[in-house]
C-alpha cells in the first residue's frame, strides 16, 4: 500500500501540473515532505491524508489504494 499512496500522490500533483512546492504549500507542508512522501521515505499524516482528499475531490480509499 506505501508504494501506491507514493505513486498516487506524485500522480494527483503532476496531473494538476503543480511543482512540488506548489503541492506543498497547498497542504501547508515543505517541499522537502513532499518529496519524501514521493519517494516512499516518509508517510503524510492522517491530517495530511484528509486535506489532499479534500483538496483534489478523491476518496481517501483511492488515495490509499483501497480502490481503482
Amino acid at each position: 500500500m506505501q508504494n501506491t499512496l507514493a505513486q498516487r500522490i506524485k500522480t494527483i500533483r503532476t496531473e494538476r501540473g503543480l511543482s512540488q512546492q506548489q503541492f506543498g504549500e497547498l497542504l501547508s507542508v515543505s517541499q522537502d515532505n513532499v518529496s519524501l512522501w514521493e519517494n516512499n521515505k516518509s508517510t503524510p499524516s492522517a491530517e495530511h491524508i484528509i486535506k489532499i482528499c479534500k483538496i483534489f475531490e478523491i476518496s481517501a480509499d483511492y488515495l490509499l489504494g483501497l480502490e481503482d
